[in-house]
C-alpha cells in the first residue's frame, strides 16, 4: 500500500503549524528580536525556494503558486523586517526634552 505524497505532505504541513504555533507562543518577550531575526532568514530561503518552483515547473498552475509563494515570502520578510525595527526602537534611551523657549515680547 502506497501512501500518497499529498496526504504525506499535507501531515508536515499540519504539524509544522502546530509546532511553529507552541514555539512561538512559548518564546519569553526578551526573545522576540532573535526569533524574529530568524524567522526573516528562513523567509528568505522560501523566497529562493519559491521563485525555483515557480522557474522551474511546466504547469502553469505551478508556476502560479510559485510566484503567490514568492509574494507571501516578500511581505513576511519585510514585515518583519518593520517589527524588529519598532521593536529595537522600544529599547533606545528617550533624549530629554529640551525647555520650551519664550519669546521676548510674550515675556515683557
Amino acid at each position: 500500500m502506497e501512501v500518497s505524497h499529498t496526504l504525506t505532505n499535507l501531515i508536515i504541513f499540519v504539524l509544522a503549524i502546530y509546532v511553529g504555533y507552541h514555539v512561538v507562543w512559548t518564546v519569553t518577550p526578551a526573545l522576540h528580536t532573535p526569533l524574529m531575526a530568524v524567522t526573516n532568514a528562513i523567509s528568505a530561503i522560501i523566497i529562493v525556494g519559491a521563485m525555483l518552483a515557480a522557474g522551474l515547473t511546466e504547469g502553469a498552475l505551478a508556476q502560479v503558486m510559485g510566484t503567490l509563494a514568492v509574494a507571501l515570502a516578500a511581505v513576511n520578510v519585510f514585515g518583519g523586517f518593520l517589527v524588529t525595527q519598532r521593536m529595537l526602537e522600544m529599547f533606545k534611551k528617550k533624549e530629554p526634552k529640551a525647555p520650551a523657549k519664550t519669546d521676548s515680547k510674550e515675556a515683557q
